[in-house]
């Protein structure tokens, strides 16, 4: 009996292996047509089994639960040198009904960029050669290409103006392409809003393979587009409006025990971080550590509190000890440095380190897990010792709560996509970390038993979610039949983008009905009866 089961998996993925075959020839003499002469495509397309294949997709995997040998692989990489690339993956992806992926930076937590569920085949159109960064400092404006990594926009910003920046992630590797499309944030976020509040034109290549900037694609697909998801065309680049910042900034880095009165001081922070001069972003990890005691190692819960102050120490210092005496700043805590040397420090690289290490691409990669959550109210002190006692018990997972307030009360949730503004105290992060492959499942469990642990604490109806935190915990699109695929989207959707789900929606549908442009959390068209 176990013979014909054999041969129907055998002869199943001859049916697979035989249609990805057949695909890849044909498309390949699709884009090979369809791209511009004068640049010719042939070198950006790297074939499954082909020496640089594996190179290409592993460079920016950045979560190695997507890397082993059990996760479904593109038949082919387009690692698109010019925009006539990008043009030809769309136009031909459509003809031949393939679905693309599009991978900028890699970051995405659950692999949505380079990682299919469907089971049906596809390719990754990947934008990491496209990374110029043009800088006007005169207008203070800048052109970014979508591939390029937040360090480079830093680092390329710097080169022309010392008191210029860009508010965007303190990860210097995440790709400019995920970021704006989910939202982005800093840690200037109090001061100068969200990374899409930062935005002023795009170009994009639509479902037509057709190239629009803002005045041709129409404030709709511009505003979808500005922190959305990736669901309505490639954009290539943004135009981004840069800030000022004084020539020195300070940081500082401070952490507190349960036995230092951790407790007492993550309570008066809740109450003090949204409430504190928009120009001071201060910032709490909270994690369990082991500390040796007089007789054996002990588990207790750290706070460790990472601020951004847009000025000198001496003025935090008069902020903080009388705002926020608990704390216990002092001077020899306080770093006051540039502002692109700040970049360094958030990225956890020592001040006065050579500013060319934002060029880098590489970074550490691990095995991880985040969700996310938003608090509307305060936990009280008992409540925080319960979610203290919880920690400990399951020791992995750990909390970085992100303050809010400042402009992001100002600014109206319909703005843009992004909808997460005035009423939420902080943003959570939870995070797991680990090496050994074989203990994924474990960790993720850990992960979620926290988030599931914390849902008396948080916002509800719905429970919100940071757009770029994908998490396919919320639900998975099935993208083939578009009643389910509204409803389905619905349950992920309402979380990351709130009352601004339905028109997300529209406008998908009206500028993709067919559902090209896709992943298992993209926003779904309309079913015909609604």
């Amino acid at each position: 009996m176990k013979y014909p089961s054999i041969l129907l998996i055998l002869f199943s993925f001859f049916v697979v292996f035989t249609r990805e075959s057949n695909s890849s020839e044909t498309f390949t003499q699709c884009i090979t047509s369809n791209s511009d002469p004068k640049h010719p495509i042939s070198p950006a397309v790297f074939f499954v089994g082909k020496p640089s294949y594996s190179s290409v997709l592993e460079a920016n995997i950045r979560n190695l639960r997507f890397n082993t040998s059990d996760t479904p692989k593109p038949f082919l990489i387009i690692a698109a040198t010019h925009e006539s690339h990008v043009q030809a993956a769309v136009t031909c992806g459509q003809r031949h009904n393939l679905q693309m992926k599009i991978r900028s930076g890699g970051h995405d937590y659950d692999g949505l960029s380079y990682v299919t569920y469907s089971g049906e085949p596809f390719f990754v159109l990947d934008m990491f050669n496209l990374r110029s960064v043009e800088v006007d400092v005169a207008s203070k404006t800048a052109w970014v290409q979508t591939g390029a990594v937040l360090g480079e926009v830093y680092y390329h910003i710097w080169e022309k103006s010392s008191t210029l920046a860009y508010p965007a992630g303190i990860c210097p590797t995440v790709g400019v392409g995920g970021h704006v499309s989910g939202g982005g944030y800093s840690n200037m976020m109090r001061k100068h809003g969200l990374t899409v509040d930062n935005t002023i034109d795009a170009r994009m290549v639509d479902v037509n393979g057709k190239k629009l900037n803002r005045k041709l694609m129409g404030e709709d697909h511009f505003w979808a587009i500005n922190g959305g998801g990736g669901s309505y065309g490639v954009v290539l680049a943004y135009k981004i409006s840069l800030v000022e910042v004084p020539e020195n900034v300070t940081v500082f880095s401070i952490s507190r025990t349960l036995e230092q009165n951790a407790t007492e001081i993550v309570h008066r922070w809740q109450h003090v971080a949204p409430e504190l001069p928009d120009e001071l972003f201060l910032r709490t990890i909270i994690e369990v550590v082991f500390v040796n005691g007089t007789v054996s190692t002990q588990k207790t819960v750290r706070a460790t509190f990472k601020a951004m102050f847009l000025g000198d120490t001496t003025t935090l210092l008069s902020i903080l000890n009388r705002r926020f005496p608990e704390l216990g700043l002092i001077r020899s805590d306080c770093t006051e440095t540039s502002w692109i040397q700040s970049v360094l420090f958030w990225a956890d690289i020592q001040v006065g380190s050579s500013e060319k290490l934002l060029l880098q691409r590489n970074q550490t990669v691990t095995y991880l897990k985040r969700k996310s959550d938003y608090v509307r109210e305060p936990i009280s002190r008992t409540g925080l010792e319960s979610i203290w006692k919880k920690m400990m018990e399951l020791e992995i997972p750990t909390m970085t709560f992100t303050p809010y307030g400042g402009v992001m009360e100002k600014i109206p949730s319909t703005a843009t996509p992004f909808p997460h503004r005035a009423g939420n105290l902080w943003k959570i992060q939870y995070g797991s970390d680990w090496s050994e492959g074989t203990l994924t499942t474990r960790y993720m469990d850990l992960t979620r038993e926290l988030y599931q642990f914390m849902t008396p604490f948080v916002s509800k109806n719905p429970r919100q979610t940071f757009p770029n935190y994908r998490d396919l915990d919320l639900g998975i699109n099935s993208h083939y039949e578009k009643i389910s695929s509204y409803f389905e989207g619905k349950r992920y959707g309402e979380s990351y983008f709130g009352g601004n789900f339905e028109r997300l929606v529209k406008i998908k549908t009206r500028v993709d009905s067919g559902n090209f442009f896709r992943n298992e959390q993209s926003i779904p068209v309309l079913p015909y009866f609604i």
